[in-house]
């Protein structure tokens, strides 16, 4: 067993060690008889830093628990010359390490004010590097329950109750009420007792009093499998968050000429001008495809039984193609239209009249392999894409002549 140094002090930034073991591994790494290092449990991600044996220093990149209760530390390079026995000192990236301990204390004072306000019980707490989340045990999570508990807890933190560390038995822990009983055999607990608002088991690093979590920020909530899950940030990286958000919002706010609290409604506005618009370039296609349909099939005589209208385009889309091969094969019963475009993505539409004998779709993979291409479709309608514009004419060209006999 690793003796675990931030079990009793989450400020212990430095500390001397010995090693105790160098396991086989794919990265380097190393065992010591005692650490500040925090491994990833309970929700909490590791600590990082350095260890330092003689003149080396190398960072700790990773910190891991193993089933025996050991603790390792994955090294970025190998330490020459070490071995068992070895001295070494280690050192906390304390920024990290703070951010953390704003994280999880911050949960833990969230967590109490939703289930005070709303008996919602927090069944997990995730930290990432960007936010933290809880999933809450509940049905529903509104809007002003969220901002309820935001300000209530962040009240907590102006108050700046202290935050024990105290070890007890399971037996005296199921006399305390805490908010959670952990799911372990350990014989003993250690608990964070949050002055007169939330006693919780947990083995992760906290602060010393509420105020040094800073502030709790909010951020999102979504329905999830197990109830509903709520995004926060805490301390300093509540403060960066704001100010990212702040100046996102800021640059929209230019964007429109508008005040930052403007945006959201500038922004409707515009979508729902762009829906408009969207609307009339559509019925514009639909007018276009159906006015050159009809030029098309008026200047394409009948042979052989059928129209066969070939056009290749320089500028249109192919979703105008496939409108357009809609409306020429059902202008008329006897219609096969073999259309291309050339840009901005070359692409080819097959299609005829239903009813007809012929399988566009096979024509088209047939054509398109030619031209390395793919596509497909079916029996009336396929169409497809190439990476290059070059032999596009020809292979309609082709396909033509099959059909003129």
């Amino acid at each position: 067993m690793t003796d675990r140094l931030y079990y009793y002090d989450s400020f212990l930034y430095d500390f001397d060690a010995e090693v105790r073991e160098l396991p086989e591994s794919a990265r380097p790494s190393v065992i010591l008889d005692r650490t500040a290092f925090y491994p990833t449990s309970g929700g909490q991600v590791f600590d990082t830093g350095w260890i330092t044996a003689g003149d080396a220093k190398i960072r700790v990149s990773e910190v891991a628990e193993m089933e025996d209760g050991r603790l390792v530390h994955y090294l970025e390079a190998p330490v020459k010359d070490l071995a068992p026995g070895t001295r070494v000192r280690g050192e906390i990236d304390a920024t990290r390490r703070r951010d953390h301990m704003q994280q999880h204390s911050g949960q833990h004072v969230l967590s109490a004010a939703f289930v005070r306000l709303f008996n919602m019980p927090t069944v997990s707490f995730h930290m990432g590097d960007d936010y933290c989340s809880i999933d809450l045990d509940t049905p529903n999570v509104t809007k002003d329950q969220v901002e309820q508990a935001e300000r209530l807890a962040n009240e907590i933190i102006l108050e700046n109750r202290a935050v024990d560390i105290r070890f007890v038995t399971r037996e005296e822990a199921g006399r305390l009420g805490l908010r959670k009983t952990p799911v372990t055999e350990r014989d003993e607990l250690r608990i964070i007792d949050i002055r007169d608002w939330d006693l919780s088991a947990c083995g992760g690093t906290h602060v010393a009093q509420t105020g040094q979590i800073g502030c709790i920020l909010l951020r999102k909530w979504e329905k999830v499998r197990q109830g509903w899950r709520v995004e926060f940030v805490a301390g300093q990286r509540a403060v960066a968050t704001a100010r990212r958000d702040f100046m996102a919002l800021t640059e929209a706010a230019s964007v429109f000429s508008a005040h930052i609290y403007d945006v959201p409604e500038q922004v409707r506005k515009s979508l729902e001008e762009s829906r408009a618009l969207r609307k009339q370039r559509e019925q514009s296609l639909e007018e276009l495809a159906a006015a050159e349909a009809a030029a098309l099939l008026a200047e394409t005589p009948e042979a052989n039984g059928r129209r066969l209208v070939v056009r290749t385009f320089s500028n249109r889309e192919i979703n105008y193609l496939k409108l357009l091969a809609q409306k020429l094969t059902r202008l008329a019963p006897n219609v096969v239209a073999l259309l291309a475009t050339t840009a901005p993505q070359p692409s080819v539409v097959f299609a005829q009249s239903a009813g007809q004998a012929s399988d566009m779709g096979a024509l088209l993979k047939d054509a398109l392999a030619k031209l390395g291409g793919r596509g497909g479709g079916s029996k009336d309608m396929a169409q497809g894409g190439v990476t290059s514009a070059d032999g596009v004419e020809t292979a309609l060209a082709s396909v033509a002549a099959a059909f003129r006999g």
